[in-house]
């Protein structure tokens, strides 16, 4: 008994000692201080955060107003919208709709300045347009490359919803290559899906990745749909915005045709050897028109141009580039039941078609 009480002492003695020595050196531990705001953002705050710092300086509000002509003259009309600066001399991307038809732009920088803004050029196929402020050295935003996008990335709105300025929103690409109709019917390719919530005010300001880069110009929402909101991706706003501070427009080639997409009938598709089975029925030849020299007919259903598949208007619209203006191309027919090439030679578009 006397040797186990005295192992028993032994032990507790030795536990005294351990808790001693690790009580001390706890005491001894340096106390750390606490983190700052910065430290305590996760890292999809701090992509925001770091994106909306460097773009949101660039970001414009644009307020357009119309003097009425009709029924109250005199008086007038606004409506606005977002843009960003996208050269240092003054040049900011917006959309088309935003500045259509008014008589007057204002445009208010970030810093609270506001500027008398000036029409460059407005594409209503695309709905985007340049416009030009007296201002220099102005911070502006770089435009990414969409190839890089991938659906389930962030993405940032940055805009004046309803007069709100700097209004941040931020989401992610919901999906990627969506289509959808400008004003003026003609189809826009290449639409960037997100969930980013914009509203009216919102058009024309940059969507925008987590570096910093401008992927798409805010452009349309559906009502009352939530979460589904578009922007033109930034490799047709560059397109088109290089265009426009070159020559004020863009131009596209017109064959004078009036159509809507029909099927062909399966017996006729295999017989040809079509490569689609619709096409497009020609219901009307504006006169004078390339169509019209060339010898197509209201009733002919074209089912290619330049040798490429076209199965509806849209894809037709895809051929009638700046590139075809006055070169002689073959639009494939069948009239009846026959198929023929003619050859149709591409004017340019006017402005009023």
């Amino acid at each position: 008994m006397k040797i186990r009480k005295t192992f028993q002492g032994r032990r507790t003695a030795e536990l005294v000692r351990t808790f001693s020595d690790h009580d001390s050196v706890v005491a001894a531990a340096p106390v750390q201080p606490l983190p700052n705001d910065d430290e305590l953002l996760d890292s999809y705050s701090q992509s925001v955060t770091h994106a909306v710092e460097k773009v949101g300086p660039a970001v414009v509000n644009i307020r357009a107003q119309k003097t009425a002509r009709q029924n109250s003259p005199g008086s007038e009309s606004g409506g606005g919208g977002s843009g960003f600066v996208i050269a240092p001399d003054g040049f900011i991307l917006t959309n088309s709709h935003v500045v259509h038809g008014a008589d007057k732009l204002e445009v208010t920088l970030a810093d609270g300045q506001v500027h008398r803004g000036t029409l460059v050029g407005e594409d209503p196929e695309t709905d985007l347009a340049v416009v030009r402020i007296n201002a220099s050295q102005l911070a502006c935003a770089h435009l990414g490359n969409p190839k890089s996008i991938r659906v389930g990335q962030i993405a940032i709105a940055i805009g004046s919803p309803f007069g709100f300025q700097q209004t941040v929103t931020a989401g992610v690409v919901s999906a990627l290559g969506r289509s959808m109709r400008s004003q003026s019917g003609r189809l826009i390719d290449d639409v960037i899906q997100t969930d980013a919530a914009l509203n009216p005010g919102n058009s024309g300001g940059p969507l925008v990745n987590s570096r910093g880069e401008v992927i798409g110009v805010n452009t349309a929402i559906i009502l009352p749909a939530q979460g589904i909101c578009f922007a033109i991706a930034s490799n047709t706003a560059e397109f088109v915005a290089a265009w426009l501070i070159k020559e004020g427009r863009i131009r596209r080639s017109w064959i004078g045709v009036v159509g809507q997409n029909v099927p062909i009938h399966r017996r006729v598709v295999i017989f040809h050897r079509l490569a689609v089975d619709q096409g497009i029925l020609v219901s009307g030849i504006e006169p004078g028109s390339p169509a019209s020299r060339a010898g197509l007919r209201e009733g002919d259903v074209i089912v290619a141009f330049g040798g490429e598949p076209v199965s509806g208007i849209d894809e037709l619209h895809r051929h009638l580039v700046a590139r075809k203006i006055g070169i002689p191309t073959l639009v494939t027919v069948i009239r009846h039941t026959e198929k023929f090439d003619l050859v149709v030679t591409p004017a340019e578009l006017a402005r009023d078609h």
